[in-house]
């Protein structure tokens, strides 16, 4: 294989994932002659409101946890048909005890001991929920206060099965916010309402997603992410899962590519072996468009670490003979040296000028997803959680 059809092999793979998948995406939902949902509007707006229970899963949130439970309270949704659970995993910092002092605003607390990891805590709450709707968010994001009636009504449809709310990208005022991760937001929240009008997600947003109560309170191995897995055991179970462009959620950004790294090498670590555990949702002969999308969207993503490597070696062999292959891979080297500096320097507050932040979560990305395959292979993606302060 000469350097050159590396480089055009890489690249293409690269293109596939981030630009010839939505544009398909694109081609498919105009084909398509049952969107969902399919309700008629007048229909859906006359239909009398599920109950639900929010549940929160929260790991020493003193910091922030009265502000997230001033919220919820506030959410625009009938109180009697609302239950507020909010989970403490073996929480050690005074979080239980402001949960409590919310108990008459219809607030519960459920606390596990000892510390069994988010799925292993929301595992145990199962008997405790009592809505037909589950909605599930995190400690960091705010769910807007209209977003919960669009994001219950498509359950009208008995097709769909899972929601996924869409995560809007915030920044403090005191943070220096990595500008890259916000154009990934937005990027994957565009593909996802894509996928909604082809046939389905693949995966719902931990920062807001529902779903159907018998779905959300079975038993899920403890080491698998519940956001991945309700959408493929939805698929598995003939339902689908869809993006809610409405039900708006506010999610931080981590204050820097540092921290936004581990968060993602715990995620990709989380997705793979949630993946493997329900590949059979990869069955292209019992879900043929799910298991496209889902190879295309998580799998192709997954080996873009591989497509960079055949880029870089592709580049090697060309530096030989041709300047410009030299100097397009001393430029990438130096952005992954950078970038690794940026990983190693745990804690520090240096943050990355706004154009290269794009090019440098692009890198990060790729190097997480080697660091999550390695930490799903060896198992160590299993285990208690320590959730990114945003």
């Amino acid at each position: 294989m000469t350097g050159l059809t590396m480089i055009v092999g890489g690249t293409a793979l690269a293109l596939y994932a981030f630009a010839l998948y939505p544009a398909l995406l694109g081609l498919r939902a105009r084909t398509r002659s049952r969107p969902i949902p399919a309700l008629p509007r007048d229909q859906v707006e006359a239909a009398e409101l599920p109950t639900l229970s929010i549940s929160v899963t929260v790991y020493n949130e003193a910091h922030q946890i009265e502000s997230l439970l001033r919220s919820l309270v506030t959410l625009d949704y009938p109180a009697e048909l609302r239950q507020i659970l909010v989970i403490s995993d073996g929480s050690t910092d005074g979080t239980d005890d402001i949960v409590r002092e919310w108990e008459d605003r219809g607030v519960e607390l459920l606390r596990v001991e000892p510390r069994s990891g988010k799925t292993g805590a929301e595992n145990a709450s199962r008997a405790h929920l009592t809505g037909d709707i589950i909605v599930s968010t995190d400690a960091s994001a705010r769910i807007h206060p209209g977003a919960l009636i669009p994001l219950v009504r498509p359950f009208l449809d008995p097709r769909v099965g899972v929601t996924s709310g869409k995560d809007v990208s915030v920044t403090r005022h005191d943070h220096h916010a990595n500008f890259g991760e916000a154009r990934y937001v937005t990027y994957e929240m565009w593909v996802r309402d894509l996928e909604t009008r082809a046939g389905g997600i693949v995966g719902a947003s931990g920062s807001l997603y529902a779903t159907r109560a018998r779905l959300h309170c079975t038993w899920l191995d403890p080491k698998l992410s519940r956001d991945f897995a309700s959408v493929l055991q939805a698929r598995q179970g003939g339902q689908v899962g869809i993006s809610v462009s409405d039900a708006l959620c506010y999610v931080p950004r981590t204050y820097s590519l540092g921290a936004e790294y581990r968060r993602k090498v715990r995620t990709i670590a989380g997705g793979m072996v949630t993946l493997w555990a329900l590949r059979d949702a990869m069955n292209p002969l019992r879900h043929p468009g799910f298991a496209w999308r889902l190879f295309s969207h998580k799998v192709v993503r997954w080996l873009m670490p591989l497509a960079v490597a055949l880029v870089l070696a592709g580049l090697g062999l060309e530096a030989f003979d041709h300047a410009w292959a030299l100097a397009v891979l001393l430029l990438v080297i130096g952005g992954i040296a950078a970038g690794m500096a940026e990983i190693l320097a745990a804690g520090s507050k240096a943050r990355l000028p706004r154009a290269l932040s794009i090019p440098f979560f692009f890198i990060f990305s790729n190097v997480a997803i080697v660091h999550g395959f390695f930490r799903a292979l060896t198992g160590k993606s299993e285990g208690t959680w320590e959730p990114t302060r945003r």
